[in-house]
């Protein structure tokens, strides 16, 4: 018998498409994800925001959207684990993590929570960022980071769902 070389045919070449979310800017992501928590936690997190921008301006932001929260770490690496600092959006509150809060020295006993190492200050409004032992805090915060911040900021998208909504949580 002779063999015949049959020729596949090929499949079309298809193109890798980029999803709508990855082709959008990190702020644009950012803004996005926001936009599914309450106008009034919206514009205190914007707030928080630019003012801790100011605070750490060669920061990376690196950004995880949980089924619970919208968090948003200020770090020297992409890790969110090694941010130094976290603004954590729940559907009716913020937070301020601090994630070596258990080193640092507090002596308005103003930290809160008793895990391993993070502690947290309720965010209520902006004027807590000009509270002195919260700037104390913030300070000590930095100071402790593993590695310097870097020149310039960035901020990076580690996760995020398009159908999550936020749930409610314990204050």
């Amino acid at each position: 018998m002779k063999k015949t070389n049959a020729v596949k045919a090929k499949s079309p070449v298809r193109k890798a498409t980029a999803s709508k979310a990855s082709q959008k800017s990190p702020a644009k992501q950012l803004a996005d994800l926001m936009a599914k928590y309450d106008p009034a936690i919206v514009k205190l997190a914007s707030k928080a925001l630019a003012r801790l921008r100011k605070l750490m301006p060669g920061a990376i932001e690196t950004v995880y959207k949980y089924s619970h929260s919208l968090v948003i770490g200020f770090g020297a690496t992409e890790k969110g684990y090694e941010a130094a600092i976290v603004l954590a959006l729940y559907t009716d509150h913020i937070l301020l993590y601090f994630n070596w809060g258990k080193k640092l020295k507090d002596p308005n006993k103003i930290l809160r929570g008793n895990a391993k190492q993070v502690r947290y200050i309720p965010f209520p409004d902006i004027g807590t960022l000009d509270e002195p032992a919260v700037q104390d805090l913030l300070r000590q915060a930095m100071a402790n980071s593993a590695q310097p911040f870097g020149a310039k900021r960035k901020m990076i998208i580690k996760s995020s769902s398009a159908n999550q909504k936020p749930k409610r949580t314990a204050k």
